[in-house]
């Protein structure tokens, strides 16, 4: 048996495992079962929680950061390896502070190391906050196709550590006419696929210097979310994109499971985007892998 805690970010729900020294060898097969929301517990992903020093991963985030004592082995639900999560990391740093495994001290910030890198979180107003790092423009402007729209639209490529491809729309009604019973087709298609975000701009598109925009997403390897952390930030850097200069580098974009904050700000290396948001663990148990 297998001890597991239930936890979600604004509706973007996650199996915990605390698995400190990387002695279990979680298949494929074994995290779309405990993800699938009839025959298993039901989530959009698993955390595995396990030391960076017992991770082969670990070594890099180690490298960039020797206080990263904590790696996020992050699992779609189909069972696939995602490179990071932006409403998962959060739930695992509440995780780390909830069981005593981690503290954040006022002021201070906890490393968390994730495929796409060592991500800092903190404490903040709703929750808690993660740099996402450096972004950038990625993949250009493939055409997307989804079953509920009558023509493909452009779509735009951005990197937070993952990919993404945002799709503006026109009106509310064209939001909620979306399908995304199955993934939408891009073309070209990105080698390593990629999440897909639609997106109607608040009336109006800023309000108080806060720009406001709605979205749904389409994660690869789960299908639709309540939430992506990391689409959340593609979404807003792709409407500041469009909008031009003068547009917010604060934002508020409202998914089916809630609302989340945004910022761009600079760095060393570039501008990193900060997102914060509410964790919560909800439930646990035991379970028998299969």
């Amino acid at each position: 048996m297998v001890a597991f805690t239930k936890g979600h970010g604004t509706g973007n729900d996650f199996i915990i495992i605390a698995d400190p020294d990387g002695e279990l060898e979680l298949t494929a097969e074994q995290v779309a079962v405990l993800c699938d929301r009839h025959f298993g517990i039901g989530a959009d992903g698993v955390l595995r929680v396990v030391r960076s020093t017992a991770i082969v991963e670990g070594a890099a985030a180690l490298a960039e950061e020797p206080e990263a004592e904590w790696f996020m082995d992050y699992r779609n639900a189909d069972g696939s390896i995602a490179e990071m999560c932006g409403n998962g990391i959060r739930v695992f740093a509440h995780y780390l502070l909830r069981s005593g495994m981690a503290t954040i001290d006022h002021g201070a910030t906890l490393p968390i190391g994730t495929r796409a890198g060592v991500r800092d979180v903190t404490r903040s107003a709703t929750g808690y906050q993660v740099d996402l790092g450096p972004w950038k423009l990625a993949g250009g402007e493939p055409l997307v196709r989804v079953d509920g729209l009558p023509v493909t639209r452009p779509g735009l490529g951005i990197d937070v550590g993952n990919p993404h491809v945002v799709v503006a729309l026109a009106s509310e009604a064209e939001l909620a006419s979306v399908e995304l019973h199955r993934a939408p087709d891009l073309d070209p298609a990105p080698a390593q696929g990629a999440n897909v975000e639609f997106v109607v701009p608040g009336e109006p598109l800023v309000r108080d210097g806060i720009g406001h925009v709605r979205m749904r997403v389409f994660e690869r390897g789960v299908g639709e979310t309540l939430s992506c952390g990391t689409g959340i930030a593609a979404t807003a850097l792709a409407v500041r994109y469009w909008a031009g200069a003068q547009a917010p580098d604060n934002w508020q974009v409202e998914v089916p499971g809630g609302t989340l904050g945004m910022r761009m700000f600079p760095a060393e290396d570039g501008e990193h985007v900060g997102l914060s948001g509410p964790a919560q663990l909800v439930f646990q148990g035991d379970v028998e892998l299969v």
